[in-house]
């Protein structure tokens, strides 16, 4: 029978996914595979960043900052995440780019989980 519990390392199993760790993308057969949401785990170091506009059609995002500064970018407003705990959420159709400002852990939490829904908009 499969097992029912799942752990590990939130970065490590996430590397060949780009963080993501639990979503659409995991084998049928994996407890974290699920179309109700995905979760990334990200260390940024400083500088690293989205340079160009990107867009979820219909995914709504929250990401919380676990340490470090960063910086989120939408066409009419910025939210800087700086203290642990900070969040910011946005809905469907909300261009953004993003750049850490310090080394930074983000929590990103994603819903619902559906391949090809991230699409990259051009230059900010």
């Amino acid at each position: 029978m499969e097992s029912k519990i799942v752990f590990g390392n939130a970065q490590k199993e996430g590397t060949m996914r780009g963080g993501w760790f639990i979503g659409h993308f995991m084998p049928d057969n994996d407890p974290r595979s699920t179309s109700d949401l995905e979760v990334k785990w990200a260390v940024h170091p400083a500088g690293d960043g989205r340079r160009e506009w990107a867009m979820n059609a219909e995914a709504t995002t929250l990401s919380i900052l676990i340490s470090g500064r960063f910086r989120v970018q939408f066409p009419e407003s910025e939210i800087v995440l700086s203290n642990q705990g900070d969040y910011v959420l946005w809905c469907p159709g909300i261009l953004h780019t993003w750049v850490a400002e310090s080394d930074s852990t983000i929590l990103t939490v994603r819903w619902p989980s559906k391949s090809g829904d991230s699409v990259g908009m051009g230059k900010s």
